[in-house]
Formats: C-alpha cells, structure tokens, sequence
C-alpha cells in the first residue's frame, strides 16, 4: 500500500504544480478579499475580551508586505483594545505553515493570525493533502487590506518596459527566472499568468516569503518578481530594483508613473488580500468585540494614511 502524500505536499507526486491547476485556482481564488462571513461561534465568556494580550500569527516571515501591514493593524488593535497585540511570524510552505498553528490554536481569541489568499483560497485548490481545511477550520472576523503586486526586475536586466521584458523573455526561452514568495502565493500566480497570456518561457524559483526574495532579486539570482507592493517600495526608492508595472485594476497613486499590467497585456489583473481570522469556534462575543475593534482601527486615518502609503487599501 502506498504512503499517503504528507500534509502540506503538492498533490503532483512530481511535487510540481501543473500550470492547468495553477491557474485554474485563479477564478475563485482572486475573485473576492475575504472567503466567508465570520463562522457562528458559541456563545461563551467574553465579556472582558481581551483581558491579556493577544497572539497574531502572521504566516509570511519578517520583513515583508504582510509583516509589515499586519504589525501596523497590531499597534493601532493595541491602542485601542488596551492589550497588546504581539506579532509572531511562522512561516513556509506559502502560508501553510502559520495557517495551521492558527487553525490549531485554542479557541478562546487569545491565539489570532492572517488569514490569505494564498492559504485560504489558492492553497486548497492546489494541494491534495492539507493539515487544515480552510472552509472549517477557521473564524474569520473582518477583511483587513487589499494591494496590488508590483512588477519589478533586476536593476542590470536591459528592459525598462513591460514590452521589453515579453521581447526579450521570448528571444530567450528557459533562460530567466521569476521569484515568488512561496508555491501558490500570488506572486507564483503571477509569474504562471505572465506566462499564459505573454506566451514566454520562464523559471519559477519559490521562497519562504518575499523579503527573501527580494534579496536574491538584487543580487541577481532571479531577473523578476512580480510581489506585494508595500514590500518593495523601498527598494524602487533606493534604486536598488526597477519597477515596471503593477497588476492591480488601476494605476497606484504610489507609484502612478507604472502602468496597470492590463494596459499592455489584456486581461491580466491580480489583487492580493489579507483577513483576520482565528481557530473555528470562537465565542460569539469575542467575534463581535473583534470585529468592532477591527472597524475602529480600520477606520483610524493614521491607519488609513500608512496604509495608502504603502500602496495598501484597508
């Protein structure tokens, strides 16, 4: 009898996702920002909540767009709630690794963590075998942020356009790599959709997140990336990579000298999401006073500033 695949593991027993797959998880996946409305919870002690401080998971290692934002909602959720809300990264698999401490966490609110699209939406259509379902095994309490990837290529790569990226992408097959934050994030999505509608061959090379990634971008170990916006907008500052476009609907008001890659590649658009979620079976009034701490801090305009300073819509 033969060994069931291990929790985690791409359902290919080659351990590659095929390109049909991946892109077939696009649909549903990108479709909206927040899978579900918050699941019934039982109605338990909660009075108090939070009367200690409060875990945040956050599935992405340090350093990142998604660290970055979520350590942002943390200090504006610790200002307001009176606790503190401590950031604790755990990382790998994209996102698989963190979305199983959160959905294995003890349901009393204490234990909280990003839910994504990569692992709440993208991460069940690839994968056979996962050590969490995503459509039970979690509380999920508000949207937090919406953004854009952003394309961006090594600063000696001679392009400086998109088209000039597709040419010479196409007058050299197999030769250069993408990097991605992880097998199923949107920044593979990405790559596999600039493949499919571009008509170009490129390597795929995965990280366990993108500040990783961006790291062997600049030093030229992959040619291009296309990865959450707020992640690398100090690299564009500093001249250390070259921005080429973003993938959102529209232009961004922080870079809107970059075209929308649908401008020049019809059809192409992808929009990452984050959402604060927690383990199934939250009490009922844990929920509420989440949500409503959530709201306010949301709507907070320091919030709302820093956010749209990094190219983020909360």
């Amino acid at each position: 009898m033969s060994t069931p695949p291990r929790p985690g593991t791409p359902a290919p027993a080659s351990g590659r996702v095929p390109r049909r797959a991946m892109l077939g998880a696009m649909a549903g996946a990108l479709a909206a920002p927040l899978i579900g409305a918050p699941r019934a919870a039982r109605a338990q002690a909660g009075a108090d909540y939070p009367s200690q401080p409060v875990r945040y998971i956050n599935i992405f290692p340090p350093g990142g767009a998604t660290d970055t934002c979520s350590r942002i909602f943390c200090a504006k959720m610790s200002e307001i709630a009176g606790q503190q809300f401590v950031v604790e990264n755990r990382s790998g698999s994209g996102g698989n690794v963190g979305a199983e401490a959160i959905a294995r966490s003890r349901p009393d609110g204490y234990t909280l963590g990003l839910g994504s699209i990569a692992s709440n939406a993208i991460a069940p259509t690839l994968y056979a075998h996962l050590p969490f379902d995503a459509g039970k095994d979690f509380t999920f309490v508000s949207g937090l942020w919406q953004l854009p990837n952003v394309l961006v290529v090594n600063k000696d790569l001679p392009v400086h356009s998109v088209p000039e990226l597709i040419a010479l992408l196409k007058a050299n097959p197999g030769k250069y790599a993408y990097g991605s934050s992880g097998i199923g994030t949107t920044p593979h999505l990405s790559g596999e959709m600039l493949k499919q509608k571009a008509g170009v061959d490129i390597l795929h090379v995965p990280y366990r997140g993108g500040a990783p990634a961006l790291l062997d971008l600049i030093a030229g170990r992959v040619q291009l990336i296309m990865d959450n916006l707020p992640g690398y907008i100090s690299a564009i500052q500093d001249g250390k990579v070259r921005p080429l476009a973003v993938t959102g609907p529209k232009r961004s008001a922080v870079v809107p000298e970059l075209p929308a890659m649908g401008e020049i590649v019809p059809g192409f658009e992808i929009t990452s999401w984050g959402a604060l979620c927690g383990p199934a079976g939250l009490p009922r009034l844990v929920v509420e006073k989440l949500s409503a701490l959530t709201k306010r801090a949301l709507e907070s305009p320091d919030l709302v500033r820093r956010y749209e300073e990094l190219g983020a819509t909360p």
